[in-house]
């Protein structure tokens, strides 16, 4: 079932973009149909991480009303489609966050599943976001700050009457200062969906404007990724299934 992902985090800089980009790529690799949509509007990052900076029409023309939603939808070489923001300050002039559900309900219709990445804290960007979305990824680091924004993101979006679909925790180095999963759970009481590692393949591949899921898919970040897509699409006990069928066959064979 398609459905409209809104990814929070409630605090800058803890790998909610880099989220979604992987995300995306995720689930087009598992065959499903998404479009990423950059509602950080005041400060997108989305259009860089695929090298599209500057796009002809984007998603401040559809919120100013001067362009239809399906206009400023783009396709990046690995096949990741995406609706960036304007870099502008300009185009920041003149736009209904309201008109964000309507764009976003099309996209879904037409594309399946939609990851919206918000802006960080908890203003009138996020609050569209969640309002124009079917459940709540929330993305947070191991550390106390980041985990405490996090819930107050988690809060905002319960207040609106949201499913947090669960919790992603990114940068993770296995130090011993970090934050133990557990601990997280405990203060959060939502889901733990995955665990990223900090991982050198990431700014690499933001350097080639690509995901790291398509140019280093072996590596432990790109691995997480995909099961996290997987529990989304509720394809991971299928694909444990042909896991296991593949190992009898190699043992037979």
């Amino acid at each position: 079932m398609n459905k409209i992902y809104a990814v929070l985090s409630g605090k800058g800089g803890v790998g909610k973009t880099t989220t979604v980009v992987n995300l995306g790529a995720a689930i087009n690799k598992l065959n499903e149909e998404v479009v990423l949509v950059d509602a950080n509007l005041t400060t997108p990052n989305l259009g860089l991480y695929f090298g599209a900076p500057i796009v002809p029409v984007n998603l401040n023309h559809v919120l100013q009303g001067k362009a239809d939603t399906e206009e400023a939808v783009y396709e990046h070489e690995s096949g990741t489609k995406l609706v960036p923001s304007s870099l502008s300050l300009k185009d920041l002039k003149k736009i209904k966050m309201d008109r964000l559900y309507d764009a976003v309900k099309d996209l879904k219709r037409n594309y399946g599943n939609v990851l919206v990445d918000s802006a960080a804290g908890l203003g009138e960007e996020v609050a569209a976001a969640i309002d124009s979305c079917d459940e709540v990824l929330v993305v947070t680091n191991p550390d106390i700050l980041s985990v405490t924004d996090a819930l107050k993101a988690i809060k905002f979006a319960e207040d609106s009457n949201k499913l947090v679909r669960g919790v992603i925790v990114t940068k993770v180095k296995n130090d011993k200062n970090e934050m133990s999963l557990k601990s997280i759970y405990e203060m959060l009481e939502k889901p733990i969906l995955g665990v990223i590692p900090e991982d050198r393949n990431i700014p690499s591949s933001l350097n080639q404007k690509n995901a790291v899921v398509n140019l280093k898919p072996r590596s432990k970040a790109s691995k997480a990724y995909m099961d996290i897509a997987s529990k989304l699409l509720g394809k991971r006990k299928r694909e444990s299934e042909q896991s296991f069928w593949r190992k009898l066959f190699g043992i037979f064979r």
